[in-house]
Parts: C-alpha cells; sequence; structure tokens
C-alpha cells in the first residue's frame, strides 16, 4: 500500500519531466534577459560579480568543460525537478507522522493513512511540476531556479525532523548561505530558518551549527570579493537597487535634498517604463552622469544618501508602494510590467532577438553558439502546453492563505479545558518556516528593489509546502509496544513513543 500511495506522485513527476524534456527539444539554448550576459561574463572569468552574487555563475563554471547550452538549461530543469520532489518529502513525512500506521500494520480503510498523504503531496507539487512559468524560469539564464532550490533544501533540512540534529542545523545553516550567495534577496532569509527551529525546541547545538555554517561560507565569498575589488562586502551596489525603489514616489520637493543630491530626482519620460527601471537602466537614469556608473563608489554613496532621505521624508509614500507591489503578486493577470518587453521574457515564445553582445560572451562559452533556436515540432507542443497550465497570481495568494487559516482548525482539547492555542502552536511548529519564507520572497523584492514577474515563482514551493503542513495535523505520539521495543538503529523519526517521522 505505502508504494502504491506514491502513485500520484509518479504521475506528476513523469508528466513534469516529459514536459522539460520537451522544452529542451524544442528549446535548446537557454532564454536570455539583460542580465544574462553579465552572468556568463562572471562564470567565464570565474570572479564575483559586482552588482549581483556570483553563485549562480559559479554552476555555470562547472558545467564550463560541457561547452553546451543545452546541457546547462537541463541540468537547471533536474535541479527544478529536484525542488518539486522536496515538496512532496516534506508534506509526504508529514502526513505520515499524523497519522501512524496502527497495531499491526493497519494503515486504515482503503489505507488511507497512506494514500492522504500521497495524494495531498502530489496535488501540492502540480504548482511547482506543472506550471508553464516555472518551468520558463528554469530555462532562462539566471539565478532563481538554483536560489529556489538551494533555499528549499535548507528549509527542508530544517524542518526534517521534529527536534533537528546539530548536523540538519548545520546543513540548513549552508544552504542557506548558498542560497544568499547566489541572490541577495536570501540573506535575510536565514531568520526566519532559525526562528522557526527555535519555535520547534531544537536546542542550541542546532541554532549554533546554523548559524555557524551560515556565516562561514558568507564570509569566504565576501573575503574572495574582497581580494577581488578591495571591499568586504557582498556586492558593490547594495543601494542602487533600493534607490530604484524610491523612484516610484520620492518628491524632491519634499525630501529637499542638498545641491549635490538633486541629480538623483527621478526622471521618467516614458510611462510605459517603471521608474525603478527607468532610473537604472533609461537614458533618464542620473547614473550616466556619475563617473563609474553604478558600481562606483560615489554611486552607491549617493544613492544610499538620497534612498535614506527619501524614505524617512516619506514613510507612508514608501509603505503604500511595497504594499502595491507585493499586492500585484497575487493578480489574475500578468500586466506589461516593469516594461513593455521585459515580462515577455519569462515565457517561451516562437522566437527572439538576438544582439552582438550576447553572441560574443556565448561563444565563448559554447562555441556552437547560445542564440535561441526554435526547433519544431517540439516548440509548438511547449507553446499548446503553456497556453492551458500557467497559474494566474491569484492561486498562489490562496494558497498562501490557506497556508494561515487552515491552522485555525487545530484547536485541541485536553481534559475539559480547550486548548486555545493550538492553532498558534501548530502552525508556528510546521508551517510558519515555508510560509514566512514564502511571503518575505514576495515583500523583499517590493521593498528593496522593484516588482518583477520572475521574483514570483521562487515563492510558490514554500506556499505550497506550508499549506500541507498547516493542513495536516501535528505529529502524533503512538504507544510503544511494551516487549518489542525499537530496535536498535531504527531511524529517530519513526512513529513510535515521543518520536515522529517528521514536521
Amino acid at each position: 500500500m505505502a508504494v502504491l500511495a506514491q502513485l500520484p506522485f509518479a504521475c506528476v513527476l513523469a508528466v513534469a519531466v516529459w514536459i522539460r524534456i520537451v522544452a529542451v527539444r524544442g528549446y535548446p539554448a537557454p532564454h536570455w534577459t539583460g542580465d544574462s550576459p553579465s552572468y556568463l561574463q562572471a562564470a567565464l572569468d570565474l570572479r564575483p560579480g559586482e552588482t549581483r552574487p556570483s553563485g549562480y555563475p559559479i554552476l555555470l563554471w562547472m558545467l564550463k568543460p560541457f561547452h553546451s547550452f543545452t546541457v546547462m538549461v537541463s541540468v537547471q530543469h533536474a535541479i527544478g525537478v529536484l525542488g518539486g520532489v522536496l515538496v512532496y518529502l516534506l508534506v509526504w513525512r508529514a502526513g505520515r507522522a499524523a497519522w501512524p500506521v496502527g497495531p499491526g500494520g493497519d494503515a486504515g480503510r482503503l489505507g488511507w493513512r497512506y494514500l492522504v498523504p500521497g495524494l495531498l503531496g502530489a496535488a501540492l507539487t502540480v504548482p511547482v511540476l506543472l506550471d508553464s512559468y516555472q518551468i520558463a524560469l528554469e530555462h532562462l539564464l539566471m539565478s532563481d531556479s538554483l536560489f529556489t532550490f538551494l533555499l528549499l533544501a535548507a528549509v527542508t533540512a530544517a524542518l526534517w525532523r521534529r527536534r533537528a540534529t546539530w548536523w540538519l542545523g548545520a546543513l540548513a545553516g549552508m544552504l542557506a548561505a548558498f542560497a544568499a550567495v547566489t541572490r541577495s534577496a536570501g540573506l535575510p532569509l536565514v531568520a526566519i530558518i532559525l526562528l522557526g527551529m527555535l519555535l520547534r525546541r531544537a536546542g542550541w547545538r542546532p541554532l549554533a551549527a546554523a548559524l555557524i555554517a551560515f556565516v562561514l561560507p558568507l564570509g569566504g565569498y565576501m573575503y574572495w570579493f574582497k581580494q577581488t575589488y578591495g571591499e568586504f562586502t557582498v556586492t558593490r551596489a547594495s543601494s542602487i537597487w533600493i534607490y530604484g525603489r524610491t523612484a516610484a514616489f520620492a518628491d524632491c520637493a519634499k525630501i529637499k535634498p542638498p545641491p549635490e543630491l538633486r541629480i538623483m530626482c527621478p526622471k521618467a519620460s516614458n510611462p510605459q517604463i517603471a521608474p525603478a527601471f527607468a532610473v537604472l537602466w533609461t537614458p533618464d537614469s542620473p547614473f550616466r552622469q556619475i563617473p563609474g556608473w553604478i558600481t562606483g563608489e560615489q554611486a552607491n554613496r549617493m544613492a544610499s544618501e538620497f534612498t535614506k532621505d527619501a524614505i524617512e521624508k516619506q514613510p507612508g509614500d514608501y509603505a503604500r508602494v511595497v504594499v502595491r507591489d507585493t499586492w500585484r503578486s497575487f493578480e489574475w493577470n500578468r500586466e506589461p510590467y516593469p516594461t513593455p518587453w521585459t515580462w515577455l521574457e519569462y515565457k517561451f515564445s516562437a522566437g527572439e532577438s538576438w544582439d552582438d553582445e550576447q553572441a560574443l560572451v556565448a561563444a565563448k562559452y559554447d562555441p556552437s553558439g547560445g542564440e535561441t533556436k526554435v526547433v519544431q515540432p517540439w516548440a509548438g507542443r511547449m507553446l499548446a502546453y503553456q497556453s492551458h497550465m500557467s497559474m494566474p497570481g491569484t492561486v498562489l495568494g490562496l494558497v498562501l492563505l490557506g497556508g494561515l487559516v487552515f491552522a485555525l482548525p487545530h484547536l485541541g482539547r485536553r481534559g475539559t479545558r480547550w486548548r486555545w492555542l493550538g492553532p498558534v502552536r501548530h502552525w508556528g511548529t510546521g508551517a510558519l518556516m515555508p510560509w514566512g519564507t514564502s511571503l518575505a520572497l514576495l515583500v523583499i523584492p517590493a521593498a528593496t528593489a522593484d516588482f518583477d514577474y520572475r521574483y514570483v515563482l521562487p515563492a510558490v514551493p514554500f506556499a505550497c509546502v506550508a499549506l500541507g503542513l498547516a493542513l495536516i495535523p501535528s505529529p502524533r505520539r503512538v504507544r510503544e509496544d511494551p516487549v518489542d521495543g525499537p530496535g536498535e538503529g531504527q531511524d529517530d523519526d519513526a512513529p513510535v513513543a515521543e518520536k515522529s517521522l517528521s514536521v
């Protein structure tokens, strides 16, 4: 019965692998965005990026001996599939812990103690494994798919046992550090992992191991950055992105910046382009008049000073913009934002433009070139699939909401007294970590940079895990046989007295 319970997920997994094979055969080269050449050049030079962390270029460097963009996108798709597997494992283990088999291996009528966790886990992997937007994200020459997997693996390690061991804590911290040097949005997320471990009473050893394992790789990366650029930091443009965020609300009549900073007052000549994009990448950008562009010390300093003044003088406007752009994540339809062309880069298309910069850097990595090739009939099949299997943002909002409210029914009773904190305890020791991570992945870009549709997708697997953990009751403690106790070497997560399978 336990094997039969895996059949629903096996079907989802088979479709997920099949559609990714179709994607690779239809589009043997990756999709490019404006950031792709810089990632690839950092991999070729094996140096830390000035504006973005280089965890992803390290992966590209490791794959360089194959001299094949097809291998690169295949690996990224495999990483996406592994992320779906992690979602399933977390939900499956939680269900098995909540509904352990009875005496003599009794799994209940129709084997429901196995079938319910299998069905629920399989259903919650569908938005991760079968959504065409997720598949298109894996096909991009960008860091997002690797970042999502590393962060999900960190959360998985922290949730794997009810009370984490020191080595699981160390693994969670190390993976969180790798995620942080892949995308800077991962830096504050280790706090959510540590909070979740604390609420689960992990103990000081796992917490200390997680913190040390996070700090050491991060410190090593910062030392590498210092050896290259002379600054002990992660990037040279830490204030540039949040300055772009202020462009959506900054009013220099209210801020009254000093003469040196007046150049930073945002200007926008094209209303179709988001203010954050305009002040960084268009002719309206003030950095075009500052020596060193956005990577220069003067640019970072001026952006930092202007941002501080803008937020202090207009806190309400800043909060409004953050809420507005977070809410964009839950809209049913996608809109042409932040530019009329950017949002189209995150889906499969009939063709793609190709410029000299991309061609030059691509030829160094793969002599056959990295220009997008549209191969029929596979590309047509991928486009047909995409037109029917794209998850609207509203569905993500409902999943995220469910991960919060479905903890409420877990109101327990002990004797004659109701345990009113039961839902809070159940949610705090289970769903909080993935739910908080999911929400943070939506809020952090809206607060520190700008809204972009590719920033939404990493939040999906965490929201799915949170929903599963909210729905499933807390692990049950079953009575241990007084004669035949657990044998030597039994899994510490087995459903025996005072032990549970997982979350």
